[in-house]
């Protein structure tokens, strides 16, 4: 079920309104490159705040208190924020208590776009090259807090100055928790978004943020995105190139990922995943799924030039979000 938080007040939102204008008065004193309209300073701070709760690995205090302040968040910048809460029993038998989040702006309007990221982090980190570290939970800095900071920033432009179009932030749980290989216990809140969707809910298109803050940013279009939602891949990458990005969004088709956009593609949405899985050092070391996934990785300069991408698409978006 869905749960509506307290409405947000006239004086939160001044509030939140002043302090923007403040911190990007500070940035631009700081020397960030203005040439990006989105603050990617302000969204790397929102990053270090999701590290500062530690893992947020489901049932964890950690994942409580990031996902109370991702609400808190939110219920000061949109217009309404929906909690949908549920529990999964794992294959473990571990029963998980999670929360999908869903902020939205412009409830009166019907036509629709929909941005989405996981706010869970990996209870394991598997690929880790050190054995000892393989039964810890990952830090998560870039696989998770950095969609989610993108969001979180881009809530902040939204209450500034309302989107002409509806926009939706979905904040989706246990994302990274199972096993990938078999498909147990992974893509669990976009799942069950997806089997509960709310009534008549059909956005133009929806885009997922995963893995979006790497210094050395190089986004390939993912496989099924351009497979399967082919018209919305090509009016994103083509958008990018019109911003000057085209170094960062590369214009080459890449590997099928399992990702949170596949549960919604099943469900009819045109769904595409943002997703940089090249994720290593100078000398080949691998950060995914590691204890090295740390907040030091990641660029307020990458995070400035994909949040601008998405802040184009929400104040422009493309013309048609139709699969052919």
């Amino acid at each position: 079920m869905l749960r509506t938080a307290d409405p947000k007040v006239v004086v939160g939102a001044l509030r939140v309104a002043a302090t923007s204008v403040l911190l990007a008065m500070a940035v631009s004193c700081a020397g960030e490159p203005l040439s990006y309209p989105f603050d990617g300073e302000r969204a790397l701070a929102y990053a270090g705040q999701q590290m500062g709760f530690g893992p947020r690995v489901p049932n964890s205090q950690a994942h409580r208190r990031t996902g109370d302040w991702i609400i808190e968040h939110l219920t000061t910048r949109a217009d309404t924020v929906q909690v949908q809460a549920f529990e999964h029993s794992a294959a473990d038998g571990t029963v998980l208590a999670l929360r999908n989040i869903f902020a939205r702006f412009n409830l009166a309007a019907t036509d629709r776009i929909l941005i989405l990221a996981h706010w869970d982090s990996r209870p394991v980190a598997e690929k880790d090259p050190n054995l000892l570290n393989r039964e810890r939970p990952t830090p998560g800095a870039n696989d998770g807090a950095s969609g989610v900071a993108i969001l979180l920033g881009l809530a902040d432009e939204l209450v500034l100055a309302p989107p002409a179009i509806g926009v939706d932030l979905l904040f989706v749980d246990a994302e990274d928790y199972g096993d990938f290989a078999s498909g147990t216990d992974v893509l669990i809140g976009s799942r069950h978004f997806a089997e509960n969707l709310p009534e008549g809910y059909s956005p133009r298109f929806a885009l997922l943020l995963d893995m979006v803050g790497d210094a050395d940013l190089e986004i390939l279009k993912e496989g099924y995105s351009a497979n399967r939602a082919a018209t919305v891949t090509a009016q994103i990458w083509a958008r990018a190139a019109e911003l000057g990005l085209e170094d960062e969004f590369v214009d080459r088709v890449g590997q099928p990922i399992v990702d949170d956009h596949l549960p919604l593609l099943d469900a009819g949405i045109p769904a595409i995943a943002v997703i940089d899985l090249a994720y290593v050092s100078e000398d080949g070391l691998n950060y995914h799924h590691t204890q090295h996934d740390t907040l030091d990785k990641l660029s307020a300069l990458s995070l400035a030039k994909v949040g601008t991408l998405v802040l184009s698409l929400v104040r422009d978006p493309p013309a048609t979000g139709s699969v052919p």
